[in-house]
């Protein structure tokens, strides 16, 4: 690695959210959020693969995607950095649990020791996804926001955050591409073995397994560092070399 790229990267924090619906059924939702989920239902049935679905049946498998009827149920994040060796090196730590403001929190405590104004924040399809559902749900937990997720009044150019789905666009904003299917045609090993993301409200709700939940998003959070390095024409980290920490 350059000089230039080695003192870049240890200011990158790569990111990974997992969101669940914010309640067991639909049924268990206020009777208010019910009635405004029943007219996001009513959006989501346009689609085709969605048309015969019931309201009961649609918030199960698509409220954790939207952070007003759904919630963070793990945020994991790792750093590079250099090891004994001078190689490069990956630690990656996971906060799961079923207190989502104590994983905001904890998740916050860790960015502020950044300074915001050369913390990187990069996730895959982090600008669409990841970074605007955890300012929101901060602010409905109550949590004022870290300064470098305080978006507001920003010009583009003073915002530092990096994605990699848009770092593979090139300016093409007509389709999405997937971790996985990146991490495939760059040869990453894939972080979709034990479970997928469709899969991650059944989990936290069906089998009570936070733990796999957080592996899984450990482990995407491996192959965005991977696959950001290989796209920035870097080796990547050796598996030796990859620290994985429970929080």
């Amino acid at each position: 690695m350059s000089p230039e790229f080695r003192k870049k990267i240890k200011n990158v924090l790569f990111i990974d959210i997992e969101t669940i619906a914010g309640y067991p059924a639909y049924e268990q939702m206020p009777e208010r959020l019910q009635q405004l989920w029943d007219k996001r239902a009513d959006v989501i049935r346009k689609r085709a693969e969605f048309e015969s679905w019931s309201n009961q049946d649609l918030y199960y498998e698509q409220a954790g995607i939207s952070a007003e009827f759904g919630r963070i149920a793990c945020i994991a994040f790792g750093g590079v950095f250099f090891n004994e060796k001078d190689e490069p090196a990956l630690k990656v730590m996971s906060y799961g649990g079923d207190k989502e403001v104590e994983i905001l929190l904890n998740f916050k405590n860790i960015i502020e020791r950044y300074r915001p104004d050369q913390l990187i924040l990069c996730a895959h399809n982090g600008k669409e996804f990841d970074f605007p559902y955890l300012c929101r749900r901060m602010l409905i937990n109550g949590l004022e926001l870290p300064p470098a997720l305080q978006l507001s009044g920003k010009k583009p150019w003073e915002i530092l955050h990096q994605d990699t789905m848009e770092l593979w666009k090139f300016g093409d904003f007509k389709a999405y591409t997937s971790l996985d299917l990146l991490a495939a045609v760059f040869g990453v090993h894939s972080s979709k073995d034990e479970m997928s993301g469709d899969q991650v409200t059944r989990v936290y709700y069906e089998e009570k397994d936070i733990e796999k939940i957080s592996r899984y998003c450990r482990e995407d959070v491996v192959v965005l560092t991977q696959l950001y390095l290989k796209m920035h024409l870097q080796p990547i980290i050796k598996e030796e070399n990859i620290i994985r920490v429970t929080g």
